[in-house]
């Protein structure tokens, strides 16, 4: 994810729709061209991971490479080509994008013998033990670095011959990640547009992924369209929560209801294409995500609102329904991202996208229905919620006190003489407080947060004759083993309450609201 690109102001303009709300149905789509070649490899929808590297103690590529497999995780997007990941990925069956970085565009697209070098290094010397799929060629170049912008092509086009001459051209495609800023208008989306500008490279671009079965690769993030149009785009609208008509978006050219700000954002980029006369090109969503921390500027970078995100991305993407203008099609999305990069620059957030710590420790738990065995965050059936280290004992007392008070966590055995007072110190008995508040919320999404002071882990934390809530162990008392089992009705009140620290704004939005154009 680029982050020159992500701090862009997406333009704001304004739509009147207060007659448009009150039409019931919904138009046919009809009057747009469907042929899309899909490819029979990704005939079926699919979810998959980017994986960052900018992470401490991230998992060996062999260790990753298991954790993958553990977590059912079929598709990953690599930032680069790194040779001894793609050596562990070999025979697993996991589909790999790798990439060529924006500061090699120039040797690639200046030379067709240094993009055949680069076939042959990264693409043949693998393929077919490890089952890579495309190659993403830069990541966001038009609007990060312009000044590449005329290599882009040429990059693309000698990487796709050396794969001819390798005979690889119809199992690995070749195309690049745009940001969705290239699009102007993008509500409704009957209006959207590419940004003039690129039309030089936009235009022959799409031919050449129209001729070669490629897909428009684009990188979808509401959770700025939010942050860039807060008190216009409601909230609801971006994480894919349940909306009653009244508080659809509706695109007045087509009357199509739109239900997500992902699908109208899809659904912009089949438009624009169409724009220029480019019908039969799939998109790709190779990043979309939300973060779950962020600084004072950020107050929607949290825990709940990442889980709730990606969560319900999941279900959007495995439910197969399409978008409003293409209902037969599905787009596949890559999710940003399985790991925290915590090495990365500030704000906050950019550290904060990951599924996962670099110690494949879960940042949060997804309640994902119906998908099978993807993603199964909890490897061990059971997780706990302990204070994270390095942090304060000003700040953890004051999270303990909450925990022990307002939030009614059974904090009787951190008492003087009981079973868990030792260690008598803050982070000891934070510990056991978090914990329990964790453990009777049922393990709710965003119940192990405390301001950002608390981590969910797979360990058990229970030491010697101290037996945290939760545990399996068996200890000199009884305990309550809490069903791991979520139950629908309680993730979903629990995650429409405060947890004492954050509290979510949500935007009302009545009949007579005006809509974004984002």
């Amino acid at each position: 994810m680029a982050v020159s690109n992500m701090s862009s102001t997406f333009p704001l303009l304004f739509f009147f729709f207060s007659t448009l709300l009150l039409i019931s149905g919904t138009a046919s789509s009809s009057s747009l061209s469907h042929n899309v070649k899909v490819q029979e490899q990704d005939k079926d929808p699919f979810v998959g991971f980017n994986i960052g590297t900018d992470v401490t103690n991230l998992l060996s590529p062999t260790e990753l490479v298991k954790f993958l497999q553990t977590q059912k995780v079929n598709h990953v997007r690599l930032y680069d080509a790194d040779p001894e990941l793609l050596k562990a990925l070999a025979k697993t069956k996991i589909r790999v994008i790798i990439s060529v970085p924006n500061n090699q565009l120039l040797a690639i697209g200046s030379s067709n013998s240094t993009a055949a070098s680069w076939i042959g290094r990264n693409v043949v010397a693998y393929y077919p033990e490890t089952f890579i799929t495309a190659i993403s060629v830069g990541d966001e170049v038009l609007t990060t670095v312009p000044s590449s912008a005329p290599l882009l092509l040429p990059a693309i086009e000698s990487l796709y011959n050396a794969l001819v001459a390798s005979n690889l051209h119809t199992q690995i495609k070749v195309s690049t990640p745009h940001a969705a800023s290239i699009m102007l208008d993008t509500f409704p989306p009957s209006q959207a547009y590419f940004n003039q500008t690129w039309h030089s490279i936009m235009l022959p671009l799409l031919q050449f992924l129209s001729k070669t079965g490629s897909p428009l690769m684009m990188n979808l993030y509401p959770y700025y369209v939010y942050m860039q149009n807060k008190g216009v785009v409601p909230l609801d609208n971006c994480l894919f929560e349940p909306l009653t008509p009244s508080k659809e978006m509706v695109d007045p050219n087509t009357l199509l209801h739109y239900t997500n700000v992902l699908d109208a954002m899809v659904d912009s980029a089949y438009v624009s294409m169409k724009n220029l006369n480019v019908t039969d090109v799939v998109v790709l969503v190779t990043e979309s995500g939300w973060p779950s921390r962020g600084d004072s500027k950020e107050p929607y970078a949290t825990i709940d609102n990442a889980d709730t995100y990606n969560s319900n991305l999941i279900k959007h993407i495995f439910d197969r329904s399409g978008t409003p203008l293409h209902p037969e099609m599905t787009p596949s999305v890559y999710i940003y991202e399985l790991f925290n990069e915590d090495l990365r620059s500030p704000p906050i957030s950019e550290a904060s996208w990951g599924l996962f710590y670099g110690n494949s420790t879960p940042v949060y738990l997804l309640h994902v229905s119906g998908s099978g065995t993807f993603l199964a965050n909890d490897t061990t059936n059971q997780t706990y919620c302990i204070a994270m280290d390095g942090v304060d004992a000003k700040t953890l007392q004051a999270a303990l006190d909450w925990s022990c008070g307002p939030g009614r966590a059974n904090c009787s055995e951190i008492q003087p003489g009981e079973s868990c007072y030792q260690p008598n110190n803050v982070k000891g008995h934070a510990s056991f407080a978090f914990n329990s508040y964790y453990q009777k919320e049922g393990r709710a999404s965003g119940s192990c947060d405390f301001k950002g002071v608390a981590m969910i882990t797979t360990t058990d934390p229970s030491h010697g004759s101290c037996i945290f809530p939760g545990s399996k162990k068996v200890g000199n008392r009884t305990q309550t083993v809490v069903n791991s089992t979520q139950v629908a009705a309680g993730e979903a009140t629990s995650r429409s309450l405060s947890r004492g620290f954050y509290v979510s704004i949500m935007i009302l939005v009545t009949s007579s609201m005006l809509l974004p154009f984002w």
